[in-house]
């Protein structure tokens, strides 16, 4: 039985061979420039505007204590809300389960994949510093990457997330999407950084972040070049609405910057119309894919900052969007994996798909993208 996905099925058969990577177009440039223009242009945006702004984001519902533990659960559903998770499934499959009908929802497409780290490819730790992914994970995304355009999009600084997965071959869109460079080590593949007149003031929030929560057990800030992390994973749950409070009081006093919630992690931003599915769009871009029928992006993500990516799926009205978690929450991604073991999982069957399709594939075919010259292309 066909489920409705949030994926566009075609006829055409798949081409053999990997997937070529592309150069970066001028038009995906060019909607970076147009984003950092909009940056500076929020900038100059009046005082008062700005500071409603940041009220209205100082006041979210997530300050509440129990908001605050509906988007940092610390555990899976209870046995009472076994009809709930179950209701859930139906409404959002495992990626598994249904691994056939996304195959066969890829065929004539370019797949490219979209990949969080923390919570998708490395477990959730304790401490921020060693979340790191095990061999085999890195073994299977290097695979992956042999036959699709891949990204890391993270919320880390880019070069903190390049350092835990090492493969020089992904592209990297770190700090939400807002520092992305693409594949190799030349300093000039980095692609787009919409917030960069942002950078002073982020390096001066960090410091009154630092002292200001000092008083409070267990908090962790941490810079992640274009935005700031107030992580409260080892924070007792006591003291969470304290620490909201302490972050409330310095950000009012920079409303140029916007504050967001993540699993047990306070986000500040700046004020642009940036995120993670501003970067899908941007990569697909820059990959000569914006206007194409014939890709389905691949987005992997476990945090309601991948829910940006995963709503750009549903508008595009292609692609597939996973959610990793083992709790019923409210998403936009179509389907579901439990945790980063099932990620892999996933990933080696792709993998195995795509090298049984191209065996199969007759031998006259040829990848309809000639591959570029190879600085522009992944291993």
């Amino acid at each position: 039985m066909t489920t409705s996905q949030d994926v566009v099925v075609s006829e055409m058969g798949i081409g053999a061979g990997g997937a070529a990577m592309p150069g970066s177009g001028a038009a995906g440039l060019f909607a970076c420039r147009s984003a950092a223009s909009a940056g500076a242009m929020s900038m100059r945006q009046t005082y008062r505007d700005l500071a409603a702004a940041a009220a209205r984001s100082a006041n979210c519902t997530w300050a509440e204590l129990e908001a605050m533990r509906a988007a940092s659960p610390t555990r899976s559903r209870p046995g009472a809300d076994v009809d709930e998770l179950t209701a859930w499934m139906r409404k959002h499959p495992s990626a598994l389960g249904k691994f056939e009908q996304i195959a066969s929802a890829s065929k004539g497409k370019k797949i490219v994949m979209f990949l969080d780290y923390d919570g998708t490819l490395s477990p959730i730790v304790a401490n921020p510093d060693a979340a790191y992914m095990s061999d085999a994970m890195r073994e299977a995304v290097r695979d992956v990457a042999k036959h699709f355009p891949t990204a890391i999009v993270s919320g880390r600084c880019r070069d903190k997330v390049h350092n835990f997965v090492g493969l020089s071959e992904l592209y990297y869109a770190g700090s939400h999407g807002m520092d992305i460079k693409g594949p190799g080590s030349n300093p000039e593949s980095v692609l787009c950084q919409p917030a960069s007149e942002f950078l002073p003031m982020i390096d001066e929030v960090y410091k009154v972040l630092v002292e200001k929560t000092k008083s409070t057990p267990g908090a962790k800030v941490e810079n992640n070049k274009f935005c700031l992390s107030v992580h409260f994973r080892c924070v007792d749950e006591k003291r969470w609405n304290f620490l909201a409070e302490q972050v409330k009081a310095v950000i009012k006093d920079y409303p140029m910057l916007k504050l967001t919630q993540g699993r047990k992690v306070f986000e500040l931003r700046p004020s642009i119309m940036w995120d993670k599915g501003k970067a899908l769009e941007f990569l697909l871009e820059s990959l000569g894919f914006a206007s194409c029928s014939d890709v389905l992006p691949v987005y992997i993500g476990d945090d309601r900052t991948d829910e940006d990516a995963f709503k750009v799926l549903r508008k595009r009205g292609q692609g597939v969007g996973i959610l990793v978690s083992k709790c019923a929450k409210e998403t936009s991604a179509s389907y579901s994996l439990q945790d980063p073991a099932e990620v892999m999982e996933f990933l080696l069957r792709l993998v195995e798909w795509k090298r049984r399709s191209s065996a199969a594939a007759p031998a006259m075919v040829r990848p309809r993208v000639q591959p570029r010259p190879a600085a522009h292309q992944l291993a």
